[in-house]
């Protein structure tokens, strides 16, 4: 069995584990990497694993077994069989690719996010602010690292269009290794660090550079936009020598909001609201608006309030799929509970 501890074990996850009151023959173990319906267990139950029908029915999609989630598994020869999921102390859940609106857990359990941005073709003020916002409200610190300092001069000016942005911010080089072991004091031994960004902005490098070797392969961008191609392809957790784990994320081109919070991120927006004559002001033409006397002024960017904006509407829009996604989920509940009972009847009727 690996040392439970080294993987984020706790006393939290030891409780839980006994109020399910289970089988001695489960295990705790850690969901350390997935390719598709194929995970990878370290922990109690080591090597592939696969979820049982029984959760892959009962369980909601954003339920199911994702990488960094603990779960209760049954060792056998050649697999494992994942039959409960532990409760969760955070998740990043984003809306999945695709025309259908659903969840997708990106990671779960994770301490501290590094949201990687490349300080050239990469950076964009407008696609951090998504990302803090999908990330608000997952239970996980937030730190912001600007990698790719070779490429710039100064950062200063980078810097000056983030000052609104109230969140710690650490400045690297994954190709030199500037800075990057300054990122080491954020990452604890028994902790769990999610690396997440645009494909391209160095998170692989990143992960090398901490680790003191190239263990993860990495592709050049194209030189016209900065564009990277997908080098991670696959989620997993990776142990750092000293204590803690990184998780290597892919590159995300889309990341559609599914939860999260926004008060946060443009808390200079919502102090300015509160001077509006009117207190449901939508800062759009309304008179005696704060807001837009501040865009006026120059006090504030009008792309951050057409931001600002957007970001909201969309988290309306996803709250509204979240009931919708939870009204269906209740249905398929009733229903297995009537075919439970009708089972228990004809059981009864039989003997």
């Amino acid at each position: 069995m690996s040392d439970l501890s080294s993987l984020g074990w706790n006393a939290r996850l030891e409780a839980a584990f006994a109020d399910l009151n289970l089988s001695p023959d489960l295990r705790p173990a850690r969901v350390t990497a997935a390719r598709g319906e194929r995970l990878e267990l370290m922990g109690g139950a080591v090597g592939e694993a696969r979820v049982t029908g029984r959760l892959l029915f009962n369980a909601d999609e954003d339920a199911l077994p994702a990488v960094g989630d603990w779960v209760a598994a049954r060792p056998l020869d050649d697999l494992a069989l994942i039959e409960h999921v532990l409760p969760r102390a955070s998740v990043f859940t984003r809306r999945a690719a695709g025309r259908r609106a659903r969840p997708q857990v990106v990671a779960a359990n994770i301490d501290t996010v590094f949201v990687v941005v490349g300080l050239d073709h990469d950076f964009n003020p407008r696609r951090i602010e998504r990302y803090l916002v999908a990330l608000e409200g997952s239970g996980a610190r937030i730190i912001l690292v600007l990698n790719k300092l070779d490429l710039i001069e100064d950062p200063a000016a980078h810097l000056a269009q983030l000052a609104a942005l109230d969140v710690p911010v650490r400045l690297t080089s994954a190709e030199t290794a500037e800075g990057c072991q300054a990122l080491r004091p954020d990452i604890h031994a028994g902790q769990t660090v999610a690396l997440v960004g645009s494909s391209g902005v160095g998170k692989s490098s990143l992960i090398n550079a901490l680790l003191g070797e190239p263990r993860l392969a990495t592709n050049a961008v194209r030189a016209r936009d900065g564009r990277g191609c997908h080098t991670t392809t696959a989620r997993a957790l990776i142990p750092l020598p000293g204590g803690g784990l990184l998780l290597d994320t892919p590159g995300m081109r889309e990341l559609g909001l599914w939860a999260g919070d926004d008060e946060g991120v443009f808390a200079d927006i919502y102090a300015l609201a509160q001077g509006c004559r009117f207190r449901d002001c939508g800062h759009v033409d309304e008179p005696g608006c704060a807001v837009l006397a501040a865009v006026a002024s120059g006090a504030l960017d009008a792309a951050r309030l057409e931001s600002q904006r957007k970001l909201s509407r969309e988290l309306a829009s996803a709250a509204l799929r979240r009931d919708e996604a939870a009204r269906r989920g209740a249905e398929r509940a009733r229903a297995r509970l009537y075919r439970s009972v009708m089972k228990s009847q004809s059981e009864r009727k039989g003997r």
